[in-house]
């Protein structure tokens, strides 16, 4: 009994390995007793590992019950059965097991099992074996280096599938591309997420230009799927070579810290050609990809951490595209105020302040998704809810570059926004700009084509689209932050908004150049011409007189005027000139 109930909390391998025995061999009456005490204990049980060794002593019961209590054995048809399943889920076999775990990582339906909820996982083309070879005496594996299928996340559906590097270094060949491809038409077919959990060294070099065509039939689908189904690839081990044009293909990217690594060309290719010496880290490791690279979306401690927050994406998202985003009952108040909010921007327009802390304290508990935490900070991306909906967020940070908008930025919150028009999720942009970066390694870089993504990307949207200015929205840069011009649905402004051209100090040293120059005290009198331009123009009831701002509010109603629009908003009906699609600036 202590060695059942050992192997109990040890892993689903060791677990399953022990009790298979008991299912293909004579079960004495005293081990039913032991059993029920067993599966008595596994219920009061919330750990991993114990899944399958619960359906094992239950269905254990079952037949010993079924049987009269009499002793049994198995029909040669089910005993076959079982053992064929039982060589499919032992992949590469127990030493390559044993390397995978002193690496780190977690099996292939491990990862399965911690994201799914408990007991929805039903595994699909687990008797598939590669048939490539005609070398008799070379190793078949069952299920091959992939293992595919589907579950629930919060009691909804999703697609999935987990590469296995305990067999052939969770290399594709072509029945590897098979199994996925037949995932991915069942996800596009279905109208439910899919999502990849990657864990490969590239393609089956054995399979030649086989293995190449497989990426290109999952690059297809990858291609077809977009705007369709969310897709979502978690990077758990290598993604090297052409494996890694799928993720990129994806909505987004999780990568482990440490343990996850992607590169078209690998460390050795890159000090052979170009002489320099670089760590695994260094190409492709995590935050190379999250902070400069801004190809990852989001870094995570550790595989348990990335499917956590995998499962907590999924919940802002809708299956589908023709679906909402799920709605949750909220018990943050939605008329609550925050008097704080009045006196967070500084008296001093050229003083940062954060704005996560506008963001935090309007949405639902302060919950706040960030996704791009560390490229680009100067913008601020994400998902949140109000009163229970779900919501995208885009937000200048005048922490950070004083919130201007530059060639990483404006490309980061345009995906963004296309993401969310994609999958009917309202945009709420905070602004506070004060105009696109200068210099010329930004002219040089493309600032003007890149910057035009954005502002392409808000002018097609066409799901609700609300805007508060909450200080400086200046140049160009205004239209650009979904502006009214931009049919934006909802336009707002806190009373110290500034909206001009350009900053009241710039304007007049272009407007009364002259004058300050033949001035007696020209610091006196540009002191003087500033606080009237300001008073003049750089307020928002110049824009509010056209009609461009819809209400000046007070920083402490935002949240309940945020629901209120949305609650407005919720049957809005837009659409865009028929078009097979536009030609978004590249």
């Amino acid at each position: 009994m202590q060695k059942l109930l050992a192997f109990a909390k040890g892993k689903h391998a060791k677990a399953r390995s022990f009790c298979t025995p008991l299912f293909h061999s004579f079960i004495p009456e005293q081990l039913y007793c032991i059993v029920s005490t067993l599966l008595k204990y596994l219920a009061s049980l919330e750990m991993q590992g114990t899944l399958i060794l619960k359906n094992y002593t239950t269905q254990l019961l079952l037949e010993y019950k079924k049987n009269g209590g009499n002793v049994m054995t198995l029909s040669p048809e089910i005993e076959k059965l079982r053992t064929l399943k039982e060589k499919s889920i032992q992949g590469g076999g127990p030493a390559r097991i044993e390397r995978q775990r002193k690496k780190g990582r977690l099996l292939a339906r491990e990862r399965i099992e911690i994201l799914l909820d408990e007991g929805s996982f039903r595994e699909m083309d687990a008797f598939v074996f590669d048939r490539i070879s005609d070398n008799p005496d070379e190793e078949k594996y069952l299920s091959d280096s992939v293992v595919i299928g589907y579950g629930t996340v919060d009691g909804r559906l999703i697609y999935v599938y987990s590469q296995d590097f305990t067999v052939l270094g969770g290399s594709l060949g072509r029945v590897h591309a098979n199994k996925i491809i037949k995932l991915q038409d069942l996800a596009l077919k279905n109208g439910a997420p899919l999502v990849g959990l990657n864990d490969s060294g590239g393609a089956r070099i054995q399979e030649g230009v086989v293995s190449l065509g497989g990426y290109a039939d999952i690059f297809l689908r990858n291609t077809l799927s977009s705007g369709v189904i969310p897709q979502i690839s978690c990077i758990l081990g290598p993604c090297a070579g052409g494996a890694v044009y799928s993720p990129a293909l994806t909505d987004f990217i999780i990568m482990t810290k440490e343990t996850s690594h992607m590169f078209v060309t690998g460390p050795d290719v890159v000090k052979s050609v170009t002489h320099e010496e670089v760590t695994f880290e260094e190409l492709g490791g995590a935050m190379t990809h999250n902070e400069t690279s801004g190809v990852a979306h989001f870094a995570a401690e550790s595989e348990e951490h990335a499917l956590y927050v995998l499962r907590n994406l999924l919940n802002y998202l809708p299956r589908n595209n023709m679906e909402d985003p799920p709605v949750f009952a909220s018990q943050d108040d939605p008329l609550r105020t925050d008097s704080d909010l009045d006196t967070l921007i500084p008296n001093n327009p050229n003083k940062p302040y954060d704005m996560h802390e506008v963001i935090n304290r309007v949405v639902d508990d302060g919950k706040f998704l960030e996704v791009h935490e560390h490229y680009a900070k100067n913008i601020i991306v994400g998902f949140a809810r109000l009163n229970g909906r779900s919501i995208g967020i885009v937000a200048n940070q005048p922490n950070i570059l004083a919130g201007v908008l530059d060639i990483n930025a404006s490309v980061k919150a345009a995906r963004f926004v296309r993401f969310c028009d994609c999958f009917n999720i309202p945009l709420i942009t905070f602004e506070d700009v004060p105009g696109f970066l200068p210099g010329l390694e930004q002219e040089h870089g493309g600032i003007i084509r890149h910057g035009a993504k954005l502002l392409y990307a808000f002018a097609e949207a066409t799901v609700p689209k609300i805007t508060v200015i909450t200080r400086k929205a200046y140049g160009g840069a205004y239209d650009v932050m979904s502006s009214k011009h931009l049919r934006c649905d909802v336009n707002l402004a806190w009373p110290k908004a500034e909206i001009a051209v350009m900053g009241p100090e710039g304007a007049i040293n272009i407007l009364y150049r002259r004058e300050l120059s033949e001035a007696d005290d020209p610091d006196a009198l540009r002191t003087q011409l500033v606080q009237e331009y300001r008073d003049r123009f750089a307020n928002p009831y110049v824009a509010a007189s056209w009609g461009y701002l819809d209400d000046v509010i007070e920083p402490s109603q935002t949240r309940p005027r945020l629901i209120n629009a949305l609650e407005m908003l919720q049957n809005k009906r837009d659409e865009n000139p028929p078009k097979k699609h536009g030609n978004i600036p590249l």
